[in-house]
């Protein structure tokens, strides 16, 4: 039934996850071809779709797996487009408009408070005054971008008596909105839980060497395996419900001060550390997931 569905990966080429979402396409037949998002062009007044090698009306439809290899507001802007691309009819796993809510911290986390999800005391403002009243009291803090990946641009402040110098050096490197939250002690590490088609699959842990304050793979920390409570799987399912991805992974710690925090929802993150802490080919699943789905629409 599936070799003639042609499924492309919206990724990055050479990625781990790209690599493998494209591996298992080819492997069941059903595609697999890479394209990069910054390859597609757009006739919007014919509402045409252009690329160099490929002709596009011959895909069935695109595992959406990275948009780019930075987060920025430019991506609202391509997610636009991928939304044209959606509404033509081109099938998305996971679908665009869905991930639109994700893309910046601060329309994610306002997702997840207006659903009730508990996470770490957050501050949004513009002014470097108001910034420093609040962080003041709740010292350490962690200033984050509103879009980034991995910790990137993240920093954690301690002394109040560098906090004006650190909001106005943040503000020179051309960011405007100020998003605070409390660090709590999470014990050196915190968890993704991983779920498919709205179905929970599996979990790992992100442990740090203890060299950085953060836990991201990128500087010294490593995936582990990890077996969550029941309650924890009911919070983590109750995050990432709202947002209705194909595919999706919630980040949570159990902080010493507050208990069980979520920090967000990710629309493209979970599979290395899957597969390196529990054996689960995310890849695997989420090929079959797509193959079936438009295997049904075919018929």
């Amino acid at each position: 039934m599936t070799k003639n569905l042609n499924i492309g990966v919206i990724g990055i080429r050479g990625a781990w996850s790209t690599e493998s979402l494209s591996e298992r396409l080819k492997e069941k037949g059903a595609g697999g071809t890479v394209i990069e998002l910054s390859e597609i062009g757009y006739d919007l007044d014919r509402t045409e779709f252009y690329h160099l090698d490929h002709n596009l009306e011959e895909f069935d439809g695109f595992i959406l797996k990275k948009m780019g290899p930075v987060y920025s507001p430019y991506l609202l802007d391509e997610l636009e487009l991928l939304e044209l691309l959606e509404r033509r009819g081109f099938s998305f796993f996971s679908r665009p408009s869905r991930i639109r809510a994700m893309i910046s911290r601060l329309s994610c986390t306002i997702h997840l408070r207006e659903n009730g999800i508990p996470m770490p005391p957050t501050f949004v403002t513009e002014s470097v005054t108001d910034a420093i009243a609040w962080a003041e009291r709740r010292l350490p803090v962690v200033l984050k971008p509103l879009y980034s990946t991995k910790a990137s641009g993240m920093q954690l402040l301690t002394d109040p008596m560098t906090l004006r110098s650190s909001f106005e050096a943040f503000l020179a490197t051309g960011e405007k909105i100020f998003y605070l939250q409390q660090k709590f002690d999470l014990q050196g590490e915190d968890y993704g839980l991983v779920f498919l088609a709205g179905e929970y699959i599996g979990a790992y842990a992100r442990v740090s060497d203890g060299s950085v304050w953060h836990t991201t793979t990128s500087e010294g920390g490593k995936y582990g395996a990890f077996e969550p409570t029941p309650e924890l799987i009911e919070l983590a399912d109750r995050a990432q419900k709202p947002f209705g991805l194909d595919f999706t992974c919630v980040d949570i710690a159990i902080s010493r001060e507050a208990g069980p925090i979520v920090f967000e929802v990710s629309a493209f993150g979970g599979y290395k550390g899957l597969f390196q802490s529990a054996g689960i080919d995310a890849s695997d699943r989420l090929t079959d997931y797509a193959i079936a789905r438009l295997t049904d629409c075919n018929r």
